[in-house]
């Protein structure tokens, strides 16, 4: 075990720990290794909040254009 490692103990469900065990196993982990390689993630995911987007982004002075999704594929190769 790490220094300065703090031991403790949750509660995790059966089907779930099974399912866990299985991951680490097919990465060539230990469930402990993926279980901290998960929480490091979380807390990498730590962001400022999103702010609000206010359509339109950018104000048009022409005129305005009724155009459906049928008639943008009419007119647009997609993949």
């Amino acid at each position: 075990m790490e220094k300065e490692s703090v031991r403790t103990t949750i509660d995790i469900p059966a089907p779930l720990y099974r399912r866990l065990k299985q991951q680490a196993a097919a990465r060539g982990s230990s469930v402990r290794q993926l279980v901290l390689a998960s929480i490091k993630g979380v807390l990498r995911e730590q962001r400022a909040p999103r702010k609000r987007v206010r359509f339109p982004l950018i104000n048009s002075q022409g005129p305005k254009v009724e155009v459906t999704g049928r008639q943008i594929y009419e007119h647009v190769e997609f993949p």
